[in-house]
């Protein structure tokens, strides 16, 4: 089949602003869009400029708008778009370096500041820290986390005020804040009490909606709601 692909392109070196580009494509219909990147990339353009690595939906790296909706471009194959006209454009909030290569450093400067890493300075025991399957299951959600940013660059809220953590960084904090083995609840939970913290979020659910791993993340985000407010983890 003959798919069109429209590119939002950029490049600073002699582009004043963005625009569109259109390529045509042989593809089939189980070719993913990473695939039709790779040949414009290979084959009509090596100027195109996107990031890719393991094509396999694990390192996120291939987040970018496809047909108006934030997707990783390895994971959305041809048939499930349901049309030969396919538009890609590079993620929103953030400043566009080159074509569909975004600026991610604000995103990972609000990533690390929840502290997304394991916090206890108690000795540790003769053997591991025990956590049983209910604990665990508590957080197993916000663990699928890939960082691909799908989830804050979908958000209103962050498009407004890049000053606000955003989901991304919230459902870190999740991942964290209710595991039993750790001790830096309470200092995430005031990090996240700021105003550019979880109360910028107006419940929108763009954030659900665009996660490519299924995590329930205004789920995540309203139970960190209720820790602040109520004081407990239960």
């Amino acid at each position: 089949m003959q798919v069109t692909v429209k590119i939002l392109r950029y490049n600073p070196e002699k582009d004043e602003k963005q625009h569109y580009e259109s390529y045509q494509v042989e593809a089939d219909p189980t070719d993913r869009v990473l695939d039709l990147l790779e040949k414009i990339k290979g084959y009509q353009d090596g100027t195109l400029a996107f990031r890719r690595s393991c094509a396999h939906g694990i390192c996120g790296s291939c987040a970018m708008r496809i047909n108006g909706r934030n997707r990783l471009a390895c994971k959305t194959l041809v048939q499930d778009l349901n049309t030969t006209k396919i538009t890609v454009e590079p993620l929103l909030g953030l400043r566009v370096i080159k074509d569909l290569v975004v600026d991610m450093e604000i995103f990972f400067e609000h990533y690390r500041a929840v502290k997304p890493y394991f916090v206890n300075d108690e000795p540790p025991p003769e053997k591991e820290r025990l956590q049983s399957p209910e604990e665990r299951e508590r957080f197993d959600d916000t663990t699928k986390c890939i960082l691909c940013g799908a989830c804050t660059t979908s958000c209103p809220s962050f498009w407004a005020n890049r000053n606000y953590l955003g989901p991304a960084a919230i459902v870190a904090a999740h991942r964290f804040i209710f595991d039993s083995r750790d001790r830096a609840a309470a200092e995430r939970l005031k990090i996240l009490s700021d105003h550019f913290g979880v109360y910028h979020c107006h419940t929108i659910y763009n954030c659900t909606d665009a996660c490519p791993r299924g995590i329930q993340v205004t789920k995540a985000i309203g139970e960190v709601k209720k820790a602040i407010m109520t004081g407990s983890l239960d």
